[in-house]
This record gives C-alpha cells, sequence and structure tokens, in this order.
C-alpha cells in the first residue's frame, strides 16, 4: 500500500517496546511503513528500525496523534502529560481502555478512539478522525 501523503500524522507510540514481538513495537515499523512521522516514547531507550526510542515526552503541540500501549494502571501517571501535549486525538488500543482518562481528554478537546493501531492502518482508516 503507497503511503498517503497528504495526511501524514506525527504519532507518539507511547509504551513502544524494544521487543519485536510487542504491539507497540510492531505499531512503530508500520506507521513508519505509511509514511508517518513516529516519536516513541518507552521505559527504555534504544531504536525500532529508524525510529530513536526515548523516555521523554516531546514538546506541547508537536505530536497530531498519541497510541497508547500503556495499561489503565500505569496511565495514572502521564495523564497530565498527554493531556498538556495538546494531540487532536488519543488512540486507546486493545487492553488500554480507560473510561476515566478518556473522559480527561475530552474534556480537554481532545478526541479519543478506543482501536488497533495495527487494524486502522491496514484497513486505511488510521487518517480518519472520530469526533471529539
Amino acid at each position: 500500500m503507497e503511503p498517503n501523503k497528504t495526511a501524514i500524522m506525527k504519532t507518539m507510540v507511547l509504551g513502544a517496546s524494544l521487543k519485536p514481538e510487542r504491539y507497540s513495537h510492531r505499531a512503530v515499523l508500520q506507521l513508519r511503513a505509511h509514511g508517518h512521522e513516529v516519536v516513541a516514547v518507552g521505559t527504555e531507550k534504544g531504536r525500532i528500525g529508524d525510529v530513536e526510542v526515548g523516555v521523554d515526552f516531546p514538546p506541547p503541540k508537536s505530536i497530531h496523534t498519541v497510541t497508547l500501549y500503556l495499561n489503565p494502571s500505569r496511565q495514572a501517571s502521564i495523564c497530565e502529560q498527554v493531556i498538556a501535549l495538546r494531540p487532536q486525538r488519543v488512540i486507546f488500543n486493545p487492553g488500554t481502555e480507560n473510561p476515566a482518562f478518556a473522559q480527561r481528554l475530552k474534556e480537554a478537546g481532545i478526541a479519543t478512539e478506543e482501536a488497533c493501531t495495527l487494524v486502522l492502518l491496514s484497513i486505511g482508516q488510521y487518517e480518519a478522525m472520530p469526533n471529539a
């Protein structure tokens, strides 16, 4: 599939893992394969393909989409940081669903979506935005 050059979205993969069997690792690779700029944030520094994995959040307003790969018990410590980024949307991948966090995001005017980033990419729906 050709990347859609008109809808490239800078995406932060939050919970990026250096382990190739993890879905967050696969998401980084697939986002890049579809032409998206990726900021990967995990618990340890390293590389996934051509993407540096860091441990720090990027500056506010630099990210279009945050795709979560952290279970709800690990989300409380990053909730305010995600809101401060002011992304246009946050994707809650399977196993990361968190109604309280989603509500906080919606109150901040950030769209949320319970979906699988890998599936959205594979069916050409990643660029489609949900309603806030």
